[in-house]
């Protein structure tokens, strides 16, 4: 277990104490968006340590794209529990989570072969954490960057998919 991959696990440890931030202490919002904040800042380090420092590895690969969906994820499910979004968008990033993770799977049992994140799906991630953010502080446009996010990621499976194809068709 390398560097990288221990701050990956790192991130997702970060999950329950967001979930409690966000319920269960007074003001927890600012509590649980720095928790949040802290996620996507780990996430940045662990990629730029593992290309940096030569310590990409298959577990990484697949981990912190893990890491990052099970926070967004958990992430969206609170702010819908809080009426702050509506639940179709939690629905579409939840089945679009399962295709992915089911497709990874597929492909590195079959292919040995593990996609990473390209320009759309990392581009999607920014655009989650900032409506998040907006959302979390009920600031304006927290909903139209939601629903933008939204439709990148839709672009980004396609564009998974089509990469899924090209792989399992190999």
């Amino acid at each position: 277990m390398n560097i990288a991959n221990l701050i990956t696990l790192m991130r997702f440890f970060l999950i329950p104490f967001f979930i409690y931030s966000f319920f269960y202490i007074p003001n927890g919002n600012v509590y649980a968006a720095i928790i949040f904040i802290i996620s996507g800042i780990t996430d940045v380090i662990d990629g730029y340590i593992a290309r940096h420092c030569n310590q990409i590895t298959k577990t990484g690969i697949l981990l912190d794209p893990l890491a990052d969906k099970l926070m967004i994820l958990a992430v969206l499910a609170c702010l819908w529990l809080k009426g702050m979004i509506p639940f179709f968008i939690i629905l579409i990033i939840l089945i679009k989570e399962m295709l992915m993770i089911i497709g990874a799977v597929i492909l590195y049992k079959k292919r040995d072969v593990a996609i990473s994140a390209n320009k759309f799906g990392k581009a999607t991630t920014v655009l989650f954490y900032i409506a998040i953010i907006f959302s979390i502080f009920g600031w304006p446009y927290g909903l139209t960057l939601m629903i933008a996010a939204l439709i990148l990621a839709l672009l980004s499976f396609v564009i998974y998919a089509i990469e899924f194809k090209f792989y399992n068709s190999i």
